[in-house]
């Protein structure tokens, strides 16, 4: 067996790689690449059992990749993107990872690649499909915001939306937490950072405080109709207000 992982991040990568040796209970032979570059020439010099590909890469979207080199390798895509790429993904029968993805995730993945492969009920990738999931991309990426620039004393940092896991107000700015408990300042009010977070993943829980639903570990009851949240990297326990409590409940479990 050998697959190909396109894939920009390193700390991605390996885990794919860990994930992968644990589900096929042996080290799988693969080639890497991190841009369209580089995985344009080992599409077109290789062969493999099939493909792991995130969207983003270095230099570009990998469906620009596959919409120039056609290849019947079937694919399975890992990104963070969700909401209108998850339903375009679904439609059309491929295989698809979540991040932040659980091991859980990954082995449903590969075990619903070998279902349709082993059926024969695999589609490959047309121009048709990927116009498809273009468009879905671009209308995504047209409405929720994926980054913020942060700057520091060193430069400037780049903050993935997907890695803020919690966004306290902090006067006229904001301090946004990401999954490792770090702090990040945000020259901007909440309110105005709510409205370009996607509704389906942040939650407004009071007046100061914005959650991500992805980072919840624990929600518990607490006085006055409120909850209390716990988030990964966050010491301190958040709490819905009396107000937010009931809307935040239906968020749950939409």
């Amino acid at each position: 067996m050998r697959i190909l992982i396109l894939e920009d991040e390193i700390p991605a990568y390996k885990k794919l790689v860990m994930y992968l040796n644990t589900f096929f209970e042996e080290e799988v032979a693969h080639d890497w690449a991190r841009s369209i570059a580089d995985g344009e020439k080992f599409l077109t010099q290789n062969s493999y059992n099939f493909i792991l590909s995130d969207i983003q890469l270095l230099d570009g979207i990998s469906f620009d990749l596959f919409d120039d080199v056609t290849t019947d390798t079937p694919i399975i895509f890992c990104s963070a993107h969700d909401e209108y790429l998850f339903k375009a993904f679904n439609t059309n029968g491929i295989a698809y990872i979540l991040k932040p993805y659980s091991k859980s995730d990954f082995n449903k993945a590969i075990e619903k690649y070998q279902m349709l492969f082993n059926q024969g009920d695999y589609n490959t990738l047309n121009h048709k499909t990927l116009t498809n999931l273009k468009s879905a991309l671009k209308q995504e990426n047209t409405i929720f915001k994926k980054r913020f620039v942060i700057k520091k004393a060193k430069g400037i940092q780049l903050l993935n939306v997907v890695d803020i896991s919690l966004v306290m107000a902090s006067g006229d700015f904001c301090i946004a937490m990401d999954g490792e408990g770090k702090q990040h300042t945000i020259s901007q009010n909440l309110g105005s950072i709510f409205q370009q977070l996607n509704p389906n993943k942040f939650f407004k829980i009071n007046r100061s405080e914005i959650v991500n639903i992805d980072f919840i570990e624990n929600i518990e009851s607490h006085f006055k109709n409120r909850l209390l949240i716990s988030v990964a990297g966050n010491k301190e326990k958040v709490m819905t207000s009396s107000s937010t409590t009931s809307e935040f409940r239906k968020w749950l479990e939409q």
